[in-house]
């Protein structure tokens, strides 16, 4: 019996609103796509980004232009060519892997060596906003092991400040989303070393980072927008000493495990994220995320519901996925 794939486009609400350098957003919009065979169905979620010429009607046709090729039995590492990195094809790649999981009864974790899998610690994501209202923020979360704090515009030192005020024995990562200038970035950077920060997140537009290979480092910086598949790799020796893997990005769990080993291999640390959506966009990058140096993949959390059944989180302590919701 042919595969038969199904996609739709699904709306959650978030808590508040989650505001970043590009803009403030109050529903996380995914699509889910999945694929039958035999009775058996494998899901995959994704979530479109503008930043990358991404929206919802283009990801979803661009998904059911492939339905003739998935009916036919496509294969994962077929799809790499088939199709460009980005949202469509991470919600492709997902559904084959849970829907070979499923026919197989094997679990993707033991597929890929991911086993015995383990509870991870993720980040927390504070929005951007004014020093105190941020620090206000940081206050409700001092418990947190570990913050991720959203900045990116003239007035970061006080945020900074503040954020660590309110937070004092957290680990916190700093994500600029292309914020900072070639004007201002020494200048933050020594502050943030000044305050304990332990990693900050693509600080200059992708495209416009080549400053970094000729200024001091006194904190990691890891790449988010200019790192999206493995071949970008090279290009960022000297520039960035990590990277930010996530499966909208890479399109996929298969082209994202082969983008961490080439990560490790080149010598970068690892950080395994995620976009703004449910527990099954997360599941997957739970497996990826098991040997990772930094994990922020609390998606769910910034939501006022998620899917059920979801990921158990307690505290920031996030569960491997059931195979119910996913793998």
């Amino acid at each position: 019996m042919a595969r038969v794939i199904s996609v739709e486009a699904e709306r959650f609400p978030i808590a508040g609103t989650f505001t970043i350098s590009r803009g403030s957003k109050t529903e996380a919009e995914v699509i889910t796509c999945t694929i039958s065979e035999n009775g058996h169905a494998g899901r995959g979620e994704c979530v479109p980004y503008k930043r990358y010429g991404e929206a919802m009607d283009g990801v979803s046709e661009a998904i059911e232009a492939m339905r003739e090729r998935i009916a036919a039995g496509i294969s994962r590492i077929a799809l790499l060519d088939a199709m460009p990195a980005g949202a469509a094809r991470n919600a492709i790649d997902c559904a084959l892997w849970d829907l070979e999981a499923k026919i197989s009864g094997t679990s993707v974790a033991a597929a890929i060596g991911a086993v015995p899998l383990r509870a991870l610690k993720t980040a927390y994501t504070l929005s951007l906003g004014e020093p105190e209202a941020m620090a206000a923020q940081a206050r409700a979360n001092a418990t947190r092991p570990l913050l991720k704090v959203k900045i990116g515009g003239d007035n970061d030192i006080a945020r900074i400040r503040a954020v660590r005020q309110a937070a004092p024995d957290s680990r916190i990562i700093l994500d600029a989303n292309e914020g900072w200038t070639d004007d201002n970035i020494v200048a933050n950077l020594a502050f943030a070393a000044e305050q304990g920060i332990a990693l900050i997140e693509q600080p200059l537009p992708a495209g416009h980072d080549e400053i970094l290979r000729h200024i001091a480092h006194p904190v990691p910086i890891c790449a988010d927008e200019s790192v999206h598949e493995a071949e970008h790799l090279e290009a960022l020796v000297g520039l960035y000493d990590a990277v930010n893997i996530k499966l909208d990005k890479s399109g996929g769990l298969t082209a994202a495990i082969v983008l961490r080993d080439r990560a490790r291999e080149l010598g970068f640390g690892v950080m395994v994220g995620c976009m703004v959506g449910t527990s099954l966009a997360m599941a997957p990058a739970v497996l990826l995320a098991q040997d990772a140096d930094f994990v922020d993949l609390d998606g769910p959390l910034l939501l006022a519901r998620d899917r059920v059944p979801g990921l158990v989180y307690q505290g920031s302590l996030v569960s491997p996925p059931d195979a119910a919701l996913w793998g």
